[in-house]
This record gives C-alpha cells, sequence and structure tokens, in this order.
C-alpha cells in the first residue's frame, strides 16, 4: 500500500490521503499557524497493535492550542476514539499517526480571524523499523547554535528553524544537529537530548527553550521506576562534549544512541551499557502501554 493511499480523516471526512486538499488561505500554509502531533504505532505483538502513550501526546497538544488560543475541537477521549479508526484503517503493523490542527480559512491577516473553524487532519504512514546498525553503533551528530525561536515549548507547525538544522545535520552525514544555547545544551532539532555522566541519566530542564517531550518524560519515568540514578539540570556545553553516552529521545526515533559528536568519539566511541538497559527497558514499557490501549479499545469501537 502506497504511504498516499493512506485512509486520512480531514474536516469530518475520510478520504485518500492523496486527494485531501484544503484551501491555500489555510492559516496553517499562510502563517504555520497551528499545532501537531506524531504518535509511534507499534506491533507490540502479533496483530496487537497500539499507540505509545497516546493520551499524553493528546494533552500536549491541547496545552499547545490553548497557548496560541485555537479551540480544541476534540476532548481527549474524542481524539482517542478517532485515533483507534486511523490506526485501524491504515493497516501498516508501524505507523505513524500524525495529528494536524490549524486555526482555519480566514482572509490573510496576522490578527486572529473571529469565529473561524479548525481544520483537522489525521493520517498516517508507515514508520519504518529503527535500524538495527544503529542501535548496535550508535549515530553520529553534529553541534550548532540554537538560532529558534523562544517558544519551542510549543509544538508548533512553523519548523523552519529546526529544518534547517536538520538539514545541515544531513548534508555533514549526521543523524542529528544537537543545539546550544548561551553555552548550554538545549535539544535536537528534531529529538530531546539526554547524556550519560558515570551511570546517571542527565537531561536538561523543561523550558520555554525545549518541547516536552512524551519520550523525554518516558525515559525519565522508566528509569526512576527501575532505580536508575537520574538528573535535571542544566547541561553546559563542556559537560556534553565529555560525556559517557549521549542519547537522542523522539516518538519516532526513541532512544537512541550518539556515537560520534562533531567528529570525536562519544565516551568509548561504541554504544554504552546504561543504553543498552534503557532501551530494553523502553520496549517492556511499550508492551505495558500496549495492554492498557487494549482494554481501551472496546469502548471505542462501541462508540464508533
Amino acid at each position: 500500500m502506497d504511504w498516499q493511499q493512506a485512509s486520512c480523516f480531514l474536516n469530518g471526512e475520510w478520504k485518500p490521503l492523496a486527494e485531501a486538499n484544503v484551501s491555500v488561505l489555510d492559516r496553517g500554509f499562510i502563517f504555520g499557524d497551528g499545532i501537531y502531533e506524531l504518535i509511534p504505532v507499534d506491533e507490540v505483538e502479533p496483530g496487537m497493535r497500539a499507540p505509545f502513550r497516546a493520551r499524553a501526546h493528546f494533552e500536549r497538544m491541547s496545552r499547545g492550542l490553548a497557548a496560541i488560543g485555537i479551540d480544541n475541537p476534540r476532548s481527549i477521549d474524542g481524539w482517542l476514539e478517532l485515533l483507534a479508526q486511523v490506526i485501524d484503517v491504515n493497516r501498516w503493523p508501524r505507523q505513524s499517526v500524525y495529528v494536524q490542527v490549524t486555526r482555519g480559512v480566514a482572509r490573510r491577516d496576522h490578527v486572529f480571524p473571529a469565529g473561524v473553524t479548525p481544520t483537522v487532519l489525521m493520517t498516517s504512514w508507515p514508520w519504518p523499523a529503527i535500524a538495527t546498525e544503529q542501535l548496535e553503533n550508535g549515530v553520529a551528530a553534529i553541534t550548532h547554535a540554537d538560532e529558534r525561536w523562544l517558544h519551542c515549548d510549543i509544538k508548533s507547525i512553523s519548523l523552519l528553524g529546526n529544518v534547517l538544522m536538520r538539514q545541515l545535520a544531513s548534508e555533514r552525514d549526521a543523524a542529528e544537529a544537537i543545539l546550544l544555547r548561551d553555552g548550554f545544551l538545549t535539544e535536537g532539532s528534531s529529538t530531546n537530548v539526554f547524556i550519560v555522566s558515570g551511570a546517571r541519566i542527565v537531561a536538561p530542564p523543561k523550558s520555554n527553550l525545549i518541547l516536552p517531550g512524551i519520550t523525554y518524560d518516558a525515559v525519565l519515568e522508566i528509569a526512576r521506576a527501575r532505580g536508575a540514578a537520574c538528573e535535571v539540570r542544566a547541561i553546559p556545553e563542556r559537560e556534553l562534549r565529555t560525556a559517557d553516552e549521549i542519547w537522542l529521545t523522539s516518538s519516532g526515533r526513541e532512544v537512541l544512541p550518539v556515537t560520534s559528536l562533531d567528529g570525536k568519539a562519544v565516551g568509548t566511541g561504541s554504544v554504552g551499557p546504561v543504553f543498552r538497559q534503557m532501551h530494553a527497558w523502553y520496549q517492556q514499557a511499550k508492551r505495558d502501554d500496549a495492554r492498557v490501549w487494549r482494554g481501551l479499545l472496546p469502548a471505542f469501537q462501541r462508540a464508533a
């Protein structure tokens, strides 16, 4: 099945993704005026496809919509019901479900228009398995000054700054650009970043300078529940560069080890033991979360 033939939900209608369209006056197109989420779905058991931390994704989306003054068109449970339908109609075992809400269609004017109905899109496409080579050998990253705006905590569809940093990384044969602001680690162009110092897992604190990642929260919660030493604090550049391990985290990449930074080895230059343990714990957390999702499905099926 070609990804363009995925079924998508657009403003109350189901149609093939390739046939979906919105007005050129949609404020998402004109201004990047909208919020999005990307929710991973994995076949954690044969025949059982489940999203990971779906409710947390929609709770974050609700906060983002409120932050930019867009009325949320659905309740959290309403979003979860729609998510179940999208997963069901698109049959890939692993898929990324994409959700976007924009302010809607209006005459071009910077001021928020009154009485406009938000544009709602939900669809999915195949989510390739994370390459074994990356898990076994790690990936390369570069560093760059964080030149983005000062509301990185809002998951806005206005991603040009992130796109430029990710493109730079690609051009330098790296998987990610890790960003630094005023001498401190913020995040990656499309990831959160953790370091390991000794056996301690360290993360930058949440602020307006980083996205409050769902996977960021999951990693800290899982690690603490397993008794791992964790710390949330500012991470100076020198500590990033001398870390024993560096991880990238996101919904699509889960937890991914960085073994080269700006052409220099991270730690020993090999995937570290703390990452290997975290990776195993994370996979178990996905299976645990799938059991919760399985329990919710009957209610969604009755509502559909």
